[in-house]
């Protein structure tokens, strides 16, 4: 069987048209990058009563099966977005997690793996909480 080519060539012109326009279609669908803490004020948070300034930040690994672990981080102020926070902890440490409701402790987020120190490094850079108010539970 013969292969016939039913595909057009380009020519140089028409190739460079083409990449500038598929340059112009990228540049439009790619988000700008964001700040997750950006529309948080620090100062303001830390002078809102019932914030984690006054209270601890509570980080503990509890056992699961085996060798697994599941990190928990409780008592982040709620004015901070939650699911920001989880996704930039998730693509730092490279593993995966979820915020869950609870209704003794709020909204609490937990991560696979033993990852108490690297959250709380994390949070005290970010400037979510001060080292001070960190509290390392576990083992």
């Amino acid at each position: 069987r013969r292969h016939t080519n039913t595909h057009r060539s380009l020519s140089p012109t028409s190739l460079r048209f083409s990449l500038r326009e598929f340059m112009s279609e990228i540049e439009i669908q790619i988000p700008s990058a964001f700040d997750p803490f950006k529309e948080v004020d620090i100062n303001s948070v830390a002078a809102t009563p019932g914030s984690a300034s006054k209270g601890a930040v509570h980080i503990r690994v509890q056992q699961r099966n085996g060798r697994k672990c599941l990190t928990t981080v409780q008592g982040i102020n709620k004015s901070f977005s939650y699911n920001k926070i989880l996704k930039d902890l998730k693509k730092e440490f490279c593993c995966n997690g979820n915020v869950v409701d609870d209704l003794e402790l709020g909204h609490v987020i937990q991560l696979q793996g033993d990852q108490r120190k690297n959250v709380a490094q994390f949070l005290a850079q970010a400037g979510i909480v001060t080292k001070d108010h960190i509290k390392i539970h576990g083992f």
